[in-house]
């Protein structure tokens, strides 16, 4: 291992809104009880690490809103994904310098860096060379907010270990990636399983008109609002097993789309399911903005 591939450690300075440790989550747990969980945009943080040469899950931090402070502790390799936000590293001269997004950036011993708050998308992701090496819970190194389950948040003043560097080097300065779109992003959705308990034209209304973002939303899920999907049937489901991008509706007929800390299972039904390649761009999407829907040919 050279000189400059020496494990170090971040130190944080501030958290902004919510950062979490995030990895790819503890899929097959569900009959203990414990979701998956895992980065909100998967995509975005396994670009972040193939990025690094680092296996696609290892441990990141997952950045809502910007607002995250780190310093260097030994000299790193890192690179951000997901939500683009304004970035400077300030090295320990005091010298300041804007940092990229998908793309590998040097952060020296003792430099800082300092994320804003993102022009467009809501999750930023931070990973380092080698991984963050926090202590694993169940196979995996993900919070859970929902459950309680994994690693204790980051705070002021929490070490962050980073693991060894993998035995491979980056081979590229830069990935292009396709910009977060700024208007209503389309998501594909799958009917049912449970579509038979609402009126006739429900899938329809669900995918005629945008619904809004409420700012109660987060990583259990997005709380929309908009047409109201009404039922036919009275009472409610035994409880069942839910996945990431279910659209459950509670009796309020607004719907509630799921993402990375859902819980296991729920009891009110399931109008439909987004597609799993669209469940990523779901979770870039902020309170305030809108989501449509359409159905996915077979």
């Amino acid at each position: 291992m050279g000189e400059a591939e020496r494990p170090g450690w971040l130190e944080v300075l501030a958290t902004g809104p919510l950062t979490t440790v995030q990895d790819l989550g503890r899929p097959g747990r569900g009959d203990l009880g414990v979701g998956r969980s895992g980065a909100a945009d998967r995509a975005a943080l396994r670009l972040a690490n193939r990025l690094l040469a680092n296996p696609e899950g290892a441990a990141a931090l997952e950045v809502t809103l910007g607002g995250l402070q780190v310093r260097a502790h030994g000299d790193l390799t890192i690179a951000l994904s997901g939500a683009p936000c304004p970035a400077t590293v300030t090295d320990a001269a005091g010298r300041a310098r804007g940092a990229g997004h998908q793309a590998v950036e040097r952060l020296p011993d003792g430099a800082t860096l300092r994320l804003g708050v993102p022009r467009r998308g809501l999750r930023t992701y931070l990973a380092v060379r080698g991984g963050l090496d926090v202590p694993e819970v169940l196979g995996s190194r993900a919070t859970d907010i929902m459950a309680g389950v994994g690693p204790d948040r980051p705070a002021r003043g929490s070490a962050l270990p980073v693991g060894p560097p993998p035995e491979r080097f980056p081979i590229v300065d830069l990935a292009p990636v396709t910009p977060l779109y700024a208007g209503e992003p389309v998501l594909s959705v799958l009917p049912g399983p449970r579509d038979d308990w609402f009126a006739p034209g429900a899938l329809q209304a669900l995918c005629a008109e945008p619904y809004e973002v409420t700012v109660d939303s987060n990583r259990v899920g997005m709380r929309l609002r908009g047409p109201c999907l009404e039922r036919v049937r009275e009472g409610e489901l035994p409880p069942e097993g839910m996945v990431p991008g279910a659209l459950q509706v509670p009796p309020s007929g607004q719907p509630t789309l799921f993402l990375a800390d859902h819980p296991v299972t729920g009891g009110y039904p399931v109008i439909a399911v987004v597609r799993t390649s669209d469940v990523d761009r779901a979770a870039q999407v902020r309170p305030g903005q809108r989501v449509r829907f359409r159905l996915a040919r077979a």
